[in-house]
């Protein structure tokens, strides 16, 4: 019986860490950075309309728990050619960071941006934005993927995810599937199960979900 039990427990364990890495969107490898797309006389430009643009995140613990919010995007230009994104360079207000699933009132919300804010993970003093540019943009399994090189903290790697790009007027969209990014890759490392003295029960996933909802204007 208590190797039955055994093997029960065994099994559980290896299936709920199946689920956990099935359940990464869309995760991206960050790899070195690329040189990044220039602007063709042929493309049509864009100006990033900042109040209708919006960068949202989302981060776990290992053990239940999430959080999730909102960045600004401050400014932004992008070319499209053809019906299709060629180029484009995008600045990322970190102070801008806004805690959602946490009444504003509460105590709880101006606790957690602080953290968040300060030195264990965006250090937003030292790094008060972060930028992204894009590298390339190509189809894969009948999606956009959009290639680019992400600065945070410091940090400039390679990434990609999945986007539709679409016309109205003079506006052009640039709408993303959640994706998701190691944080430790930008060296946030505080709270990783990866470190030795992090306690498991408290330890913070290393997956960073994000998405983006773009909107500009000739």
């Amino acid at each position: 019986m208590k190797r039955k039990f055994l093997s029960i427990v065994a099994f559980t364990a290896v299936t709920l860490l199946a689920v956990s890495c099935g359940d990464k969107k869309n995760e991206t490898k960050a790899d070195d950075a690329k040189a990044e797309k220039t602007i063709t006389a042929e493309a049509v430009k864009y100006k990033v309309d900042t109040a209708n643009t919006t960068v949202t995140w989302k981060g776990s613990k290992v053990i239940g728990g999430s959080h999730n919010g909102t960045m600004n995007v401050s400014s932004g230009t992008f070319a499209v050619k053809d019906g299709k994104l060629e180029s484009g360079n995008f600045i990322i207000d970190i102070k801008s960071l806004k805690v959602l699933d946490i009444p504003a009132e509460d105590e709880g919300n101006a606790k957690l941006k602080g953290h968040l804010l300060n030195g264990d993970f965006f250090d937003a003093e030292n790094h008060g934005s972060a930028a992204f540019s894009v590298t390339g943009v190509k189809e894969e399994n009948g999606k956009t993927m959009i290639e680019g090189n992400l600065t945070l903290k410091g940090v400039k790697k390679n990434i990609s995810f999945p986007a539709k790009v679409s016309m109205e007027g003079d506006k052009a969209m640039i709408v993303s599937e959640v994706f998701t990014i190691n944080r430790t890759d930008f060296g946030m490392k505080y709270g990783s199960s990866s470190l030795a003295d992090t306690v498991k029960d408290r330890a913070i996933s290393d997956d960073v979900e994000l998405s983006v909802n773009l909107t500009g204007t000739k």
